[in-house]
């Protein structure tokens, strides 16, 4: 009776995934006429909405001297308006039951602000504001320099580990943007002139620059509407916006290195260059990482962690990024193991991969691991909202929202051995030993 019961249950579990991968999300989209683009979703089986605004800068828009400040207008742009007083945003959006926070990628920086379904004229009240109307001051300059610097030295500087980062992309891009890291350099924010600032706004965070993404509770007719009245006369920004170079050359020779840190376990770093997110290797580049590292019973967590015992943890993982990127293998070494035996287990099981067709069964996993990610990826009103902005400004496809899935689905076992061998191999790769530092 009991094993009936599983079974039952692992049935209704398949069914209903099934059932939940295949509704469609429907959703609305425009574009106002100074050029800001627009995606209503409505989604009455919750209470709330979200506000979600993207723009299309990042790290990579960043001058190689002035860097950081992408990251440093996250910040900003929460300090006030000229009709929302300093230090007042966050307030406002509490007060009215709602939560808010940001991000910023190589890519796109994203704020968001999740409220009652009530409060909706509120939240585009206050976007809008933040676009038209930022107060950018010294008084707020100063302030958000304190903070973002800071910040470097808690997340990133002071923090074992923190840099691996920053150390593995500055060795494996030579000319693209890419090669500083999100929060930048703290001499670049620190002696960024007031002037400087204003001019970055004044380029990046405009209509014709971002998408508008509203999910939740909402009336199509009437959030048009609001949407126009809030945001139809904010004025576009410059013609011509930086969009830097896909200029990386071709990777033709190993890069190895060694680091030393204030860390207590050593570690092993591997970076290939792989191609962008959204291209048909890139699906690929990624099924092969879930191959490997994906759950206890991935190919190298089984032999690293479980067999062997030479790593207490391994990763492998591409960077989404919108030029040709990384893909990150990050092991870290058991103790008293030699960070050496560590590679040459991972590179046995390229190996591997680069001369031996995965299995069918295998391929199914992998393919059931990625149905399963994209499922509960937009589950939530404020993921779904987060990715309808990225697939519009990133792929001009919002809709791949509902049909990304097929393209990993068509990968074929082919396509990994083929990828396996384009991009995985030795002389397309960055290779980092991660060790304590040397007492004197």
């Amino acid at each position: 009776m009991k094993i009936k019961f599983v079974l039952l249950a692992l049935l209704m579990a398949v069914l209903t995934a099934s059932s939940v991968s295949s509704q469609k999300i429907e959703f609305t989209e425009y574009t106002l006429d100074n050029g800001l683009h627009v995606i209503l979703n409505q989604d009455q089986t919750t209470p709330n909405i979200v506000v979600n605004i993207m723009y299309h800068v990042g790290a990579k828009n960043e001058h190689p001297d002035r860097t950081g400040f992408a990251h440093f207008f996250e910040h900003l742009m929460f300090e006030g308006t000229e009709h929302i007083g300093r230090g007042e945003f966050s307030e406002i959006v509490e007060a009215a039951g709602g939560s808010l926070n940001a991000y910023t990628s190589f890519d796109v920086t994203n704020y968001f602000i999740m409220l009652p379904s009530n409060q909706l004229e509120l939240g585009l009240w206050m976007e809008s504001e933040r676009m038209l109307h930022p107060v950018i001051d010294s008084i707020g300059i100063a302030t958000q320099k304190d903070v973002v610097t800071e910040e470097m030295k808690q997340t990133r500087d002071n923090r074992p580990y923190g840099r691996l980062l920053t150390e593995t992309i500055d060795r494996a891009f030579t000319k693209h943007a890419y090669q500083d890291d999100v929060l930048g350099k703290d001499e670049h924010i620190r002696n960024a002139t007031d002037e400087d600032i204003k001019a970055f706004h004044d380029m990046f965070y405009v209509p014709n620059n971002a998408v508008l993404v509203i999910t939740g509770d909402i009336d199509i007719e009437e959030t048009k509407t609001l949407v126009d009245k809030y945001f139809a006369d904010i004025p576009e920004g410059p013609e011509d916006i930086y969009r830097p170079p896909m200029n990386e050359p071709r990777r033709t020779e190993e890069l190895r290195d060694t680091v030393y840190d204030n860390v207590q376990i050593p570690a092993v770093i591997q970076a290939y260059m792989i191609p962008a997110q959204g291209t048909p290797d890139f699906y690929a580049v990624q099924m092969l990482g879930n191959l490997l590292t994906r759950g206890q019973s991935s190919r190298l967590y089984r032999r690293l962690v479980d067999e062997e015992e030479k790593a207490l943890q391994v990763a492998s993982m591409p960077l989404n990024l919108e030029h040709p990127g990384i893909n990150l293998v990050f092991a870290l070494t058991n103790m008293g193991v030699d960070p050496k035996d560590v590679e040459d287990i991972i590179n046995e099981e390229f190996e591997k991969v680069r001369n031996e067709l995965i299995s069918e069964e295998e391929l199914q996993k992998l393919k059931n691991q990625i149905e399963s990610q994209m499922v509960n990826r937009n589950t939530t009103i404020a993921r779904r909202a987060t990715s309808l902005a990225n697939y519009h400004l990133l792929y001009e496809d919002a809709n791949l929202i509902n049909t990304e899935v097929e393209r990993y689905m068509e990968v074929t076992r082919e396509d990994i051995l083929r990828v396996a061998r384009e991009y995985f191999r030795e002389n397309n790769r960055v290779v980092l030993y991660w060790l304590p530092e040397v007492e004197s």
